[in-house]
């Protein structure tokens, strides 16, 4: 069957479910790019002899690169065509994972490091764009569907790159990679519907656009900073628990640390779940319901981390905890503002990963310096910040 290409524009484009699960699938096969590092940082930091806070920096390097990479490309979406920046990122993508393959010393794997997750943006450009497709009744389920996708890619990128670099060496992950992007970029070129813009802005308004929309929805701001702490205490974890497998407690290699990315589909499998509650009640309350169960989780790892079935209990927890809140927050945002929908998005998603960058540095700076119980803490400080910025903005939505 030959896939025509849709040149249409978004006002007379009808969108369906099989378009759904393309965005989803397309989300979680470029956000994986972020993620490969964390279960082959053990294999990394043997291949350049250095130690486990230098190598959980590049684990960071990404996460901020991706932060800065919203900033400064998400906006763009609002007075750009949206079907061709997508495309255009995506072979960004494919560049950046080629000079990850080639990297020949830690300074080098730092740089693409950051390269990976500036490149890596086009999941928060798929998603404004569901939301902006989707009847208004159904995006919350619909935006729900997308993420689920995009945390199912999040979780079995750890599975993937555990297991190819058990057997086959970490630089082979990116090779790969860097294949599914220029596949992917071909695919959606065919598939996703034109979409220009009906702003006029220039580039440099735009983001005194965002400190204006910052000021003026405090809903955006209780989000961005709740979300920030959630995904602290994500990256945290899935920073650590590399460490903690290869310790003597465990014994494990690389590829355990990505099996783990399985146990975590159970949690990715509520998205549509969580997206449906925050359209019938409000997704404030699912955000509630969130935070208690991440710090069910990190109560779980803290007295049972050490062993299997603790574990794999807390990470269902911990990504059920997070992706509802992750539904929620960004249910929230996206019904603020129709025009200013990608700048909106991209003010929650850099505070959402900034919040991550720094989980995965604190994370493996805490389990260098404190062992398992140091990450524990870290991640439940991480919730108390979220307790009290939660209890303290009255948004009723």
């Amino acid at each position: 069957m030959v896939i025509q290409n849709v040149d249409v524009s978004e006002d007379s484009f009808k969108l369906n479910s099989f378009l759904v699960l393309v965005m989803a699938a397309a989300s979680g096969i470029t956000v994986a790019n972020l993620y490969y590092i964390q279960p082959l940082l053990g294999e990394i930091a043997r291949t350049f002899h250095v130690t486990q806070v230098s190598v959980g920096f590049t684990s960071m390097l990404t996460q901020i690169g991706y932060a800065i990479g919203m900033l400064l490309i998400l906006p763009l979406a609002d007075i750009r065509e949206k079907k061709s920046l997508i495309i255009l990122m995506l072979i960004c993508s494919a560049c950046s994972l080629i000079f990850m393959f080639f990297s020949f010393n830690i300074t080098v794997v730092s740089i693409a490091a950051f390269a990976v997750g500036f490149t890596s943006v086009t999941p928060q450009l798929i998603v404004p764009l569901a939301a902006q497709l989707a009847e208004p009744k159904e995006r919350g389920k619909i935006i729900g569907t997308v993420m689920s996708g995009l945390l199912i890619g999040i979780l079995l990128s750890r599975t993937l790159s555990g297991i190819i670099g058990e057997y086959f060496g970490w630089r082979k992950v990116y090779l790969l990679a860097a294949s599914l992007m220029i596949l992917l970029a071909t695919f959606l070129s065919r598939l996703l519907p034109i979409c220009p813009s009906n702003s006029k802005m220039r580039y440099n308004e735009l983001f005194k656009s965002m400190i204006s929309l910052t000021k003026t929805f405090s809903v955006l701001r209780e989000a961005s900073i709740n979300g920030a702490m959630m995904f602290a205490a994500f990256s945290a974890f899935w920073t650590s628990l590399t460490f903690l497998l290869e310790s003597t407690h465990y014994n494990m290699g690389a590829d355990a640390a990505g099996l783990f990315g399985l146990v975590g589909v159970a949690g990715a499998a509520a998205a549509p779940i969580a997206g449906r509650i925050a359209d019938k009640k409000s997704p404030k309350f699912t955000i509630g319901i969130g935070i208690l169960v991440v710090i069910a989780s990190y109560l779980c790892f803290f007295m049972l981390g050490f062993k299997l079935v603790g574990l794999i209990i807390g990470v269902i927890l911990l990504d059920l905890g997070v992706q509802s809140c992750q539904i929620s927050n960004q249910a929230r945002v996206h019904a603020l503002s129709d025009e200013a929908r990608n700048r909106v998005n991209t003010v929650y998603m850099v505070s959402y990963f900034l919040g991550g960058s720094f989980g995965s540095f604190l994370g493996s700076y805490s389990y260098a310096h404190f062992g398992w119980s140091g990450v524990c803490i870290l991640g439940l400080l991480t919730q108390l910040i979220a307790v009290i910025v939660h209890k303290t903005y009255p948004n009723p939505i």
